[in-house]
């Protein structure tokens, strides 16, 4: 056959990948049976591994120590002890939970599609549970990006997914220091009598560094592997659906992995400015929009078993109301605007910004899906056989040359052009 007289099924792309792309209900108490194969291909894979060496030379750029130090230790260290979870009995899991729902910050109905319930959500299971130093039960290069079927969903996803956005919040920091920050830089011209640059500092790079590789921390946690490859599923909370914005209508339910990784990082000590600017991935909290990062941060506390307010991650106004904290490196006696919304950081949208990459991730994920099944026979894999398509064919290639890779190649070159990619794999004997 000709490759190009080759035509994508319609069954295929109407109906998605059926039964090769549907996560299967798996035991989410035990830890994934599905690690160890992830973390063959991840460690592996030279896309995963240069993703997760630019993260830790980003990483090692961070001046301020603690937060150097608590990044490194807590992505990369195999040993590293989850702080958020360190004697964290099962008595004690269902005393948060039950805190979580208490606050409107948990719909138990949101965890009916969780084996093993709004525990299993909350609470992944990890190694060395219940002890002082519990493990996580996968490093950053077997973990995907996101559910089965979402974005950078294959062994060491995390690793580029964070990657890519590490380099895009530092080029979004530069756009914005050029435009704004420096006069004469961006095109802007000097005006006579100024300083080239703001006297204070502009955009803390600390900040701009850090919080793209912190944000999907708990990745490692929550989007486990099952035995035929698909992933454990997700819990959302952080609200209760309805009436999340202090009563009024609004909706705050996000990804457990992200109220889980702000609990990690308050449970590290790590400061209010950093924690915030973590929090404002999923929401900058601009636009009527600060809601929904008052309650994540207001979740992770619970979860952390911290007082938010007492640690500067949240403030009461005069109303008993919880906000983000004023604004920075003010000393006493500097006076606030009474009215508008003065506290926020231009680190917060930045990091949104950098976030955004799923809006293409996404599809790129679904399309190359629909690709990988019409060419799997060429390679003697059937993609109705669940477990072996996706272990040995769809998270193996989606590893090596990524489902964006594929998209592009895709669009220019039709299924000629993947094959080709595709073959370079068999030639090297990796599928």
């Amino acid at each position: 056959m000709r490759m190009r007289d080759l035509r994508v099924p319609a069954v295929l792309v109407a109906g998605g990948l059926m039964t090769s792309v549907t996560a299967v209900a798996a035991d989410q108490t035990q830890v994934g049976a599905g690690n160890t194969r992830a973390e063959q291909i991840g460690s592996v894979s030279p896309l995963v591994q240069s993703a997760k060496h630019l993260l830790i030379d980003n990483a090692r750029q961070i001046e301020d120590r603690k937060l150097r130090d608590a990044t490194l230790d807590a992505l990369f260290n195999p040993k590293t002890c989850i702080a958020h979870r360190a004697n964290v009995t099962d008595a004690v899991k269902d005393q948060i939970i039950f805190q979580l729902q208490q606050a409107g910050l948990l719909n138990p109905t949101d965890t009916a599609n969780i084996a093993g319930g709004a525990r299993a959500g909350v609470f992944p299971p990890v190694r060395d549970d219940g002890t002082a130093c519990p493990k996580l039960p996968l490093p950053i290069d077997a973990t995907p990006g996101s559910n089965f079927g979402g974005h950078h969903s294959y062994p060491g996803g995390l690793a580029v997914h964070e990657s890519f956005n590490d380099q895009s919040s530092q080029n979004f920091a530069d756009t914005y220091r050029g435009e704004y920050g420096q006069l004469g830089v961006g095109r802007l011209p000097v005006a006579e009598g100024l300083s080239a640059r703001p006297e204070n500092g502009f955009i803390n790079q600390d900040l701009i560094l850090a919080a793209p590789i912190w944000h999907d921390w708990a990745k490692m946690m929550v989007f486990q592997w099952n035995a035929d490859g698909t992933e454990f599923t997700e819990l959302n909370f952080g609200g209760n659906g309805t009436t999340d914005n202090s009563g009024a209508a609004g909706d705050s339910r996000t990804g457990g992995h992200h109220i889980l990784s702000v609990a990690e990082s308050m449970a590290r000590g790590l400061s209010p400015a950093f924690v915030i600017t973590q929090a404002s991935a999923h929401s900058a909290p601009a636009l009527g929009n600060e809601f929904k990062v008052v309650n994540w941060l207001r979740a992770a506390a619970i979860v952390a078993r911290i007082d938010p307010v007492a640690r500067g991650y949240l403030v009461q106004d005069a109303q008993g109301k919880l906000k983000l904290p004023p604004l920075l490196n003010l000393g006493e006696g500097v006076d606030l605007p009474s009215a508008g919304q003065t506290n926020l950081l231009i680190e917060y949208q930045i990091h949104n910004l950098s976030d955004a990459d799923f809006s293409n991730s996404i599809p790129a994920v679904t399309e190359s899906q629909v690709v990988l099944a019409q060419l799997a026979p060429m390679y003697g894999y059937d993609p109705s056989n669940v477990f072996v398509f996706n272990n040995k064919f769809r998270n193996v290639v989606f590893a090596f040359l990524s489902p964006e890779r594929l998209e592009i190649l895709y669009a220019n070159g039709g299924l000629e052009a993947v094959k080709r990619e595709i073959d370079k794999l068999q030639r090297l004997r990796v599928i």
